[in-house]
């Protein structure tokens, strides 16, 4: 009979702390956050991403913040950008900020002596930077990183013209809801969304999104490329709203154009 009730303890003290242990873990502290929601209006808007998390401060405390309007430029032998795009694209994502081309490992651009991997290309409608107070009706991101996790952004201005042919092929896949992805279906190199001039204005500058981290290579392609009425639209329907950030000020920064040019 004792024994019997022994045994009987030691279920009760078993399923006890395994049921504490389990409500511990649904409300332990340390379960990591979900990110605080942001947006391009209202009381998520630019204007309010520093005062939704402290781990936005930067979109408020910056002073080398992205996007800027490139003006003042300072002449400076910028070495020709070596890029070798080698790899294809392989998802498109609709993440509610933007449409987000995830790109295959391989594909490099060397810069600073680093060398800074293509992670992924975006689009914002309009354009965040502009240049000499011009804005155009989209802009693309290509952003690399290297091995230490730095970043590196080309950046490449869409001007109103004939279709692109790389945007067509990603617009048949384009996905128009919220968390809505889809496997690239044909064969889509990078190359396709940049002009033939590799030409290009560089300054140091943040992410243009939460949390607006800073000490980002911004290389700005000069040339625009071209791209349909009828493309830009079908990316403005998905988005269902401007996701520009505003122009931030440029501050001590200098911003360099290729001498002679």
């Amino acid at each position: 009979m004792r024994n019997s009730w022994m045994a009987l303890l030691v279920v009760i003290l078993v399923s006890g702390l395994t049921s504490l242990a389990g409500a511990q873990q649904k409300d332990s502290p340390l379960k990591r956050a979900e990110p605080p929601h942001w947006g391009y209006s209202g009381n998520v808007g630019p204007d309010r991403w520093s005062a939704l998390s402290p781990a936005y401060e930067m979109c408020g405390l910056g002073r080398n913040q992205s996007p800027i309007d490139l003006t003042g430029f300072v002449a400076a032998d910028l070495k020709a950008i070596n890029l070798s795009y080698g790899t294809a694209a392989k998802e498109i994502l609709n993440n509610g900020h933007t449409v987000q081309v995830n790109y295959t490992p391989g594909s490099t651009v060397e810069l600073d002596g680093r060398v800074f991997e293509l992670k992924q290309f975006h689009f914002h409608a309009p354009s965040e930077n502009r240049i000499g107070g011009k804005a155009f009706p989209m802009e693309g991101h290509l952003v690399h990183a290297d091995k230490d996790g730095n970043l590196a952004v080309v950046a490449v201005m869409f001007a109103e013209g004939k279709a692109n042919a790389a945007v067509a092929t990603l617009w048949k896949q384009l996905p128009a809801k919220e968390g809505e992805k889809f496997s690239v279906a044909s064969q889509v190199n990078a190359t396709g969304v940049l002009p033939g001039s590799r030409a290009y204005y560089r300054y140091n500058g943040s992410l243009t999104t939460p949390p607006c981290s800073e000490g980002v290579r911004w290389l700005v392609m000069k040339e625009p490329v071209s791209v349909s009425r009828e493309q830009v639209e079908a990316f403005k329907k998905v988005m269902g709203h401007p996701n520009n950030r505003p122009v931030q000020p440029v501050n001590a920064r200098p911003i360099l154009q290729p001498r002679g040019k």
